[in-house]
């Protein structure tokens, strides 16, 4: 057994003895997933809401030092939500919704992530990664304790695996010596580097930034205000950007653009970063270095996110730059779409092909974060002259003409993914319907008589009337409820018409709509939307 390569955290499962490691024979389990990170507690923890049981194997015992991901967007407290640890992040976090754009030492403009009101989230929390999975890992223990069927099992490292038509087979070192077990599902959510897929010979394809970046989370009291701040050219770190971020604990992030051809550690030094440091913050506030890293970053993806009975999800499955919070983000919404398919897949409810729409709906999530990360990339590192004139005009027409600002690219952040053109959606039969509740999308959250509208969603498909009243004895769960013109309700959900019905994913994404009940064609969608219709391909 390797030891530990990052210092610890939190130890949130150190290593225990288990049966599988005495049984003559290896031990078949339903679901293993590889990786106990953030993605892989966060599927853990949504099958085990779902009652299917689960093998987690880390390596570690516990969450590595350092902020890395910090920033959880909407959609991501949200599926937190649903899982019962929101409030936890959200408690923790440092909210925040506004952001500014600096160009040398002069601020040019500021923009509001969430400018309409009726939404129970923020548009982005800061947090550091380690409270993250500690506050997933402390929800899925209680989970665990009221006799959800989940085994975290760390110092387990995966060393190799063999792949049978209708199971895995995994080799696993412990402390203690080796042991084997099999899976008829494995996820691989042990990230960028991942041992599963290196075993299985599988590549990434994408692109490589020649670009180097320092983070710096420092400690200090200071009265900046609760925002994301970005540099362009400033005078602390000329030529290149500059980012700073407030975390809980007055910690604070920040980040330094360093260009391609440096000495890592010469940059890592404790007096270099020290300097970096007091020419943005100034030289009379005091501070204290908690992690520093440097990073370089790639933006590429698997072909193929199933294969055969192994799953990757998360950094496994693709990688994009830090800039933009979609990293973590859409890892969490991978996370989000695989756990209900598998679910019905394992209760034999859905056929093994419902599986492969993941395949399908989370490759347009990635190639739409590619997308941005690329696009961000090549704004803050201009790759050729052409690329640098562009950048230069943009920064100088946002100052004075709004227009621009939306070309400057310090890193668009995430935003929920539309899955357009799933094979899951149905037709949209809602004349006037709203775009962000179309089929595929994500539910908008609105206030209700009792809450907000996304507590009472998901786990399930079912049907949400509003303005319709509903038939008896409808085949899936029901929820009403009432909008009045102008409410966030309406506006979010009927747009133009006076009334609708949506059947709802358990993942909260809106599967189809209608402008009234219809049985028939209700039914249609659901066999769609649950992969039922595969069968009859």
């Amino acid at each position: 057994m390797t030891k530990a390569r990052y210092k610890t955290e939190f130890t949130l499962y150190p290593y225990r003895r288990v049966a599988d490691q005495n049984a003559a024979v290896a031990v078949r389990h339903p679901v293993v997933i590889v990786g106990g990170g953030a993605i892989g507690m966060v599927l853990a923890l949504d099958l085990a809401k779902k009652n299917i049981p689960c093998v987690v194997l880390d390596d570690h015992d516990g969450v590595g030092a350092g902020s890395r991901a910090i920033c959880f967007s909407k959609r991501t407290l949200e599926i937190c939500d649903r899982l019962g640890c929101g409030q936890a992040i959200v408690d923790k976090g440092v909210i925040w919704n506004v952001g500014r754009v600096f160009r040398g030492a002069r601020e040019i403009y500021d923009f509001d992530l969430l400018p309409e009101q009726g939404h129970r989230r923020p548009a982005f929390v800061n947090l550091q990664q380690p409270y993250f999975e500690r506050f997933v890992v402390d929800t899925l223990r209680a989970a665990e304790q009221d006799g959800a069927p989940v085994d975290i099992r760390g110092q387990n490292q995966v060393n190799g695996i063999a792949l049978f038509d209708d199971y895995v087979a995994l080799d696993i070192a412990t402390p203690e010596g080796d042991y084997q077990i099999e899976a008829d599902w494995l996820i691989a959510c042990d990230g960028a580097n991942s041992a599963v897929r290196n075993y299985m010979n599988l590549e990434f394809q994408g692109e490589v930034f020649k670009d180097n970046f320092l983070i710096a989370d420092i400690r200090m009291k200071a009265d900046f205000p609760t925002e994301r701040r970005f540099w362009f050219d400033p005078p602390f770190n000329p030529g290149q950007t500059a980012l700073l971020h407030k975390q809980p604990d007055d910690v604070w992030r920040l980040d330094f653009q360093l260009g391609w051809g440096i000495d890592r550690a010469a940059e890592l030094a404790p007096d270099r970063v020290r300097q970096r440091v007091m020419g943005m913050i100034g030289n009379d506030t005091e501070f204290e270095l908690v992690w520093t890293s440097i990073y370089t970053f790639q933006c590429c993806s698997m072909e193929r996110y199933r294969n055969g009975r192994v799953i990757f999800a998360g950094d496994s499955a693709h990688q994009v730059s830090p800039f933009g919070a979609r990293g973590c983000n859409g890892g969490v919404q991978d996370a989000d779409n695989l756990a209900w398919k598998l679910a019905m897949v394992i209760a034999e409810d859905a056929p093994e092909a419902l599986l492969d729409s993941y395949d399908h709906e989370r490759h347009i999530g990635a190639k739409e974060n590619i997308l941005n990360s690329t696009r961000t990339a090549t704004f803050l590192t201009p790759r050729n002259r052409a690329d640098a004139l562009f950048r230069d005009a943009v920064l100088d027409l946002s100052e004075t003409q709004p227009f621009a600002r939306a070309m400057v690219n310090s890193g668009r952040l995430s935003l929920p993914c539309v899955y357009d053109g799933s094979p899951l959606n149905s037709a949209d039969a809602l004349p006037g319907g709203p775009q962000g509740s179309r089929p595929g999308a994500p539910c908008p959250d609105a206030p209700v008589d009792d809450g907000f509208l996304l507590d009472h969603l998901g786990g399930r498909f079912e049907l949400l009337f509003i303005n319709e009243e509903a038939p008896q004895n409808v085949a899936l769960p029901v929820i009403t409820r009432t909008a009045s013109p102008g409410d966030p309700l309406a506006e979010r959900y009927l747009g133009t018409a006076k009334g609708a019905v949506y059947l709802l994913r358990p993942d909260q994404h809106v599967a189809a709509r209608w402008a009234a009940f219809d049985a028939v064609a209700i039914e249609t969608a659901f066999k769609r939307a649950s992969g039922m219709s595969m069968n009859d391909e």
